[in-house]
């Protein structure tokens, strides 16, 4: 039942629920969270039955949390980052006291402890509105698998939002929250956000908890951020980012901050041979954005993107549809009058893999991730097309597994190859469909890929950012809208630094480098002219890097930028046999990079088949 708008509440029509004019409304008094609220309730209630929501908190209690905001923090220096912020959470998230659907009313219960990353967000100062739709048991990228109505694009009438996360998508489109949260194992996450014309974020697997989240796929699942800006992606990230020492899946990443500048020129990987299905407008669409890419200063390399999309393809003709069918398998063989038509036959298929499939699956994710390496070892991000095509809620009804597929081409990989992304909207095709595009790189560059989709998404009609100067000569955009700012001059140069080992994103001694405001850049190899040897000095394994005249090879390397101030700080926290050096990299580049002295070697285990020291470490018993 819908929630009428609170009779004293002040319409605020013109009201903008982004970040940056939220708090500045705050700060100045103009408004207060309660009547930010008395508006959502509104917007809420005009737009009627859009099937954007499961469960919308009572008026009362929405109202009186506002109230109780501006009780406990008065003074506005005080505030918390998200005070006041109205957002809303995928039905398949546990908040304390609502349902959790799973958009299966069979399947509903109501939890006692609401999923950490909401409380995270409660703590931050943001309200709830309520729960939104999505393809049930997150299973679909359509947002047409829903007992509670297929969600449409606010953009084009008749227009699949995309799913699962679909009401979320859709609340944050709509203008009727600030952001909201989403989960993301095939797409979930991004193919919405394409649809409806917002920012996606889809973090690094496990730099988000996933406890308190209905699992789909329990080792790839990610919850993610729907937000108008990448700006206000960031900073929800920022806010719900951290390790979570009960959760199996939890993993010590980074924790992004503010997007820093970004490191001129990129290498960015675009499709050697794209695939758009006979969407001409959209082939056409996303060689428009790549033109505005090379505007911007970034270098675009041809990928061979097969091994990426075979990765895909073990997703759903893999043992990972068995492992949608452990999540939930035992109540769909107790109900399975309850479960959509098309979940259903979707899950079914899992019940058919054995314990061989599953470790051939492995195995075979594992051949094509070493293929994707040394694609990696050319580019410092991936640009695709969110989704190749789009399709109306009608087409997709009339073959909802096929065209599935379809929307899920350039999605479906990036959780099961470690990546993290994020969607940011290119503006609309010559048939009026919005566009999409998505950037992606290894898990820890998050920071990296929002810095990337901000400068992008200025140039297609979002906030406007401060651009760099350190591209090597002017260039043209091709663009009709408003140029972006003049460039900025940063106060410290960065530099490149090459980690090979303990200070590695999930090693003991990353915490120096975040801490140092290093920020990741990716990963890539190194030319082959060095040697890998897992060092015994007494207090943690730890890998040396050797340079050798011959008999060298490629090993990989995590990228990072940071000032040459807090370069020199490492310097002083880094003790023999390990040093400072050059490090060249495969792609003829010259970076700074943790080495070894030889004598430290003379009795170490050379380890440089493993090619890398995570790989390593997984070998030892």
């Amino acid at each position: 039942m819908r929630t009428p708008p609170d009779p004293d509440s002040t319409l605020h029509l013109n009201l903008d629920l982004d970040l940056e004019s939220l708090s500045g409304l705050y700060r100045s008094g103009a408004a207060r969270p309660a009547d930010v609220a008395g508006e959502v309730l509104a917007r809420i209630a005009a737009r009627g039955d859009d099937h954007v929501w499961i469960t919308l908190r009572p008026a009362t209690d929405l109202l009186g949390d506002a109230a109780e905001l501006a009780r406990r923090w008065p003074a506005p220096d005080a505030r918390p980052p998200l005070y006041g912020v109205p957002f809303a959470v995928k039905d398949n998230v546990d908040v304390a006291g609502l349902p959790t659907t799973a958009a299966c009313p069979a399947y509903s219960y109501v939890p006692e402890r609401g999923a950490p990353l909401v409380e995270r967000l409660l703590a931050a100062g943001a309200l709830l509105v309520g729960k939104t739709n999505l393809d049930q048991f997150a299973t679909g990228l359509s947002g047409t698998r829903s007992p509670y109505g297929a969600c449409e694009s606010p953009l084009v009438p008749g227009l699949i939002s995309g799913g699962s996360s679909s009401g979320s998508a859709v609340a944050v489109a709509a203008d009727l929250v600030s952001f909201a949260i989403g989960t993301d194992t095939a797409g979930s996450g991004r193919v919405p956000a394409a649809l409806t014309g917002t920012v996606g974020v889809k973090p690094s697997r496990g730099l988000v908890s996933t406890l308190g989240v209905v699992p789909a796929c329990a080792s790839l699942d990610c919850p993610s951020v729907f937000a108008r800006s990448a700006a206000d992606g960031l900073a929800v990230l920022s806010a719900i980012a951290a390790f979570e020492p009960a959760d199996p899946w939890s993993r010590a990443l980074p924790v992004p901050g503010s997007a820093p500048p970004l490191p001129y020129p990129l290498r960015i990987g675009v499709a050697r041979e794209p695939e758009f299905f006979g969407d001409a407008a959209a082939e056409a669409a996303f060689a428009e954005a790549a033109e505005r890419l090379t505007g911007l200063g970034h270098r675009l390399v041809p990928v061979d993107l097969e091994p990426f999309l075979a990765a895909g393809r073990l997703l759903y003709e893999g043992p990972w549809l068995a492992e949608r069918l452990a999540a939930v398998g035992g109540f769909v063989a107790r109900n399975p009058g309850e479960v959509h038509p098309v979940t259903l036959k979707v899950l079914s298929g899992g019940g058919a893999l054995s314990a061989v499939d599953a470790f051939e699956g492995l195995y075979r994710l594992r051949a094509l991730d070493a293929e994707t390496r040394r694609a990696w070892a050319s580019m410092d991000v991936l640009a695709v097309p969110t989704v190749p095509t789009t399709f109306t809620v009608a087409e997709m009804l009339e073959s909802p597994i096929e065209r599935n597929a379809v929307l899920g081409h350039y999605t479906t990989f990036t959780n099961l190859l470690d990546l993290a992304g994020i969607s940011v909207p290119a503006g609309t095709t010559t048939t009026g469909r919005p566009h999409g595009v998505t950037f992606l790189g290894p898990a820890g560059s998050d920071e990296l890929l929002a810095g990337l989709g901000a400068t992008f998404h200025a140039l297609t009609g979002g906030p406007a950012v401060t651009v760099p100067d350190t591209r090597p000569t002017p260039v043209h955009i091709p663009e009709t809208r408003p140029a972006p700012p003049p460039p900025a001059r940063t106060t410290e140069a960065r530099s490149v630094l090459a980690v090979v080992g303990a200070h590695r994103s999930g090693q003991p001694l990353h915490g120096r480098l975040t801490a140092l405001g290093a920020t990741g850049l990716g990963t890539t190899l190194t030319a082959p002219l060095y040697r890998l040897y897992a060092l015994d000095d007494g207090d943690m394994p730890r890998p040396g890097l050797v340079r050798v005249t011959s008999g060298g090879v490629p090993v990989e390397v995590e990228l990072y930028g940071l000032t040459s101030s807090a370069l020199g700080a490492l310097l002083t926290q880094t003790a023999p046999p390990l040093g400072l050096g050059t490090v060249e990299l495969a792609d003829g580049r010259a970076v700074h990079g943790f080495l070894c002295e030889p004598y430290a070697t003379e009795k170490a285990p050379d380890i440089s088949h493993h090619g890398n020291w995570p790989d390593y470490l997984l070998s030892l018993p």
